[in-house]
């Protein structure tokens, strides 16, 4: 089994690339930053399992395309695709650079549907496959400041729903994972930015994102983790089109 997992040099990206791992799987991992890409493979081979690291930006549709054939070829055919590469930048919208809303858009977006085509063809033709797409709270309510980002992950969810209703036939599942605010570096990029604007502390600026989310902490990337595998295994083969909480 072979999954091939974006984003995955830290964060919540590496916790399912792990987490996969453990579950017996090959794993690709994919995403913009060698060291950190090798520094997550290398846990995955002493784990015991196959790990290949790939330097992909997923908002180029032909280094996608090139990665997937490159994976392919070194660990077999991509059995569970997990788009995980996203970014967060906030601003007011009335004086939203147009680079920001273009550059949320590629990477959240576009990086979503780049790898969701390179591999749906192969999936429907073995008739078997897994993809998993880590969306956000963001993809189904409003946050103020974040209009790119709201609107990237409100297209993720659109996009999932779409094409889990094509797959459904082909022995193909498609979902999404919508957490809140996580323990990650993401996050700890939003505080900085809090504290930069408003003049609180770190720890206040924390407690505010902590808020946001109904059990009044943050995520931990292994709970992530958890649900992608859950999709990804039998149990999972009945959920379709779904957008899940965290």
């Amino acid at each position: 089994m072979h999954v091939f997992v974006t984003g995955a040099g830290g964060g919540v990206g590496r916790a399912i690339a792990l987490r996969f791992a453990r579950d017996g799987y090959s794993v690709t991992v994919a995403g913009r930053t060698r060291s950190t890409l090798e520094a997550t493979a290398a846990l995955i081979t002493q784990s015991g399992r196959g790990a290949h690291p790939l330097v992909c930006d997923v908002t180029s549709r032909q280094q996608v395309d090139q990665s997937v054939l490159a994976a392919e070829q070194q660990l077999g055919a991509i059995d569970v695709l997990v788009n995980n590469a996203g970014i967060s930048d906030s601003a007011p919208f009335a004086c939203m650079d147009d680079e920001l809303w273009k550059r949320t858009i590629a990477v959240n977006l576009d990086g979503t549907y780049h790898c969701m085509r390179a591999v749906t063809p192969g999936m429907f033709a073995r008739r078997s496959g897994r993809i998993i797409n880590i969306a956000s709270s963001a993809g189904k309510v409003g946050y103020p400041y974040t209009a790119a980002y709201v609107a990237s992950k409100h297209g993720v969810l659109g996009l999932t729903r779409s094409v889990a209703i094509e797959a459904a036939s082909r022995g193909v599942t498609v979902n999404a994972i919508c957490p809140g605010w996580i323990a990650s570096d993401m996050t700890a990029r939003s505080v900085a930015r809090i504290v930069a604007r408003t003049g609180k502390t770190d720890s206040e600026a924390r407690t505010i994102l902590e808020a946001m989310n109904p059990q009044g902490r943050l995520i931990e990337p292994e709970e992530v983790a958890e649900v992608a595998a859950f999709l990804a295994s039998p149990d999972g083969a009945g959920t379709n089109g779904e957008a899940i909480d965290i």
